[in-house]
């Protein structure tokens, strides 16, 4: 598995980065069968130390964990706890469904672009001919082929809100969304 340890505005000594790759290596390992790679990245807000974990799974999928604490090896130590719940909620779950994915998952591109406003000069007034908002992409992504549980699922590990994905099962595009009262939704047109 191939590591990218960093730390905003703070210095990553060796020991610690050691530290993070015999633990999170552990914790991946005992989970899922061949992760790819992970980015750990550290920051300090006031008295807190952050620690921001990613691990990209052979399977497509993408599990995302975020500690915080007083202390840098107990933000990254609470990050791996959150992150071991998470894999084995995974796990359980694919136990459960009975199905294990022998391929990867299947991408596909999804086009980005980006609306152009107008652009106010110094003889214009401040106030925009319209109030409508400019729409901006915010990135490029590559849509995922899963079936509705494991979109679920790879929403769940990312920490995401909402994920778009093709339905294995009806070849069409499909979003799942957290609700407000906490129940995951399901778009199928």
């Amino acid at each position: 598995m191939r590591y990218q340890i960093s730390g905003k505005q703070i210095d990553i000594g060796a020991a610690l980065q050691s530290h993070v790759q015999t633990e999170l290596g552990v914790t991946v390992e005992k989970y899922a069968g061949r992760p790819t790679d992970a980015q750990v990245v550290f920051s300090k807000a006031a008295h807190e130390y952050i620690c921001e974990a990613t691990v990209h799974l052979s399977t497509g999928l993408t599990c995302t964990a975020k500690g915080r604490a007083t202390e840098i090896y107990a933000s990254f130590d609470a990050a791996t706890e959150k992150m071991d719940k998470q894999l084995r909620r995974y796990k359980r779950r694919l136990k459960d469904h009975h199905k294990e994915r022998t391929s990867p998952v299947e991408l596909i591109g999804a086009s980005s672009y980006i609306l152009a406003g107008n652009e106010d000069t110094a003889e214009e007034s401040a106030e925009p001919d319209s109030l409508q908002p400019i729409i901006v992409a915010e990135m490029e992504t590559k849509i995922p082929s899963l079936s509705v549980g494991e979109a679920v699922m790879q929403m769940e590990l990312a920490g995401a809100p909402v994920l778009v994905f093709r339905n294995d099962k009806k070849d069409g595009v499909n979003v799942v969304y957290r609700r407000d009262d906490g129940n995951i939704g399901w778009i199928d047109p």
